[in-house]
């Protein structure tokens, strides 16, 4: 299987194995990180034992990733639908019109509120420990912003990207996923990003920024079976 259609394995069993906790073969972040979980590309009885262990009874999984096939005595809460989309490997020359701030530890609270704002996907207390994260302010007040989440080998997910609405189309968003697609090219790497499918306007701006996308994920959440 392509690493990329099952990417938090392949990042949580890789590069980003320090924030991880492991229960045989499975794995997820740590809660305060991000809340997804993950199995191997081939998820056999065993695996979904473990997975169970990790999250413990009753618990709650969050995957990311195709033909879930959860067995018997697990219950799916939600289903939703992510579109995945990989950034050109040459860059293509532009410059941000802008200046951004690299956050830090000190800005959590306001890339929360930022968070509250504007609902780009999850993202936890400590998210800020998985890359580098640039933002924009007006004063006080911090208005956009994009960063690194999943790594691969090979490749580093641009996540958290959004804007306050009333500082919307301006091209900060724009300017924001193209920097730091610039900076993941220059390691060598390969940046992509996930969206929700139903995210038009986001998918079109990634696509003018020369994202192609790769494939539909879905996201579903499973209550693991309460005794076993």
């Amino acid at each position: 299987m392509d690493p990329l259609a099952n990417p938090i394995w392949h990042a949580l069993d890789g590069p980003q194995h320090k924030v991880a906790e492991r229960s045989g073969l499975a794995a997820r972040y740590r809660p305060d990180i991000a809340p997804f979980a993950a199995l191997p590309d081939v998820a056999e009885p065993a695996a979904w034992d473990a997975l169970a262990d990790l999250v413990g009874a009753g618990g709650v999984a969050l995957l990311f990733r195709p033909d879930v096939g959860a067995p018997a005595g697990w219950k799916e809460l939600f289903q939703g639908r992510g579109i995945q989309m990989v950034g050109p490997a040459a860059d293509d020359g532009k410059t941000a019109t802008g200046e951004f701030d690299q956050l830090t530890s000190a800005d959590v609270p306001a890339m929360l509120d930022l968070v509250a704002r504007t609902q780009p996907g999850p993202f936890e207390r400590r998210t800020i420990e998985l890359g580098t994260y640039l933002g924009v302010r007006d004063g006080d007040t911090l208005v956009a912003m994009a960063g690194e989440r999943m790594r691969l080998v090979g490749h580093t997910e641009i996540s958290a990207v959004c804007t306050d609405p009333r500082y919307r189309r301006r091209g900060l968003a724009g300017d924001l996923v193209r920097t730091m697609a610039r900076a993941i090219r220059a390691r060598g790497e390969r940046p992509f990003l996930h969206c929700a499918a139903d995210n038009t306007n986001a998918i079109r701006l990634y696509e003018e920024l020369g994202f192609e996308v790769t494939r539909s994920l879905p996201v579903i959440g499973l209550r693991a079976p309460k005794r076993r």
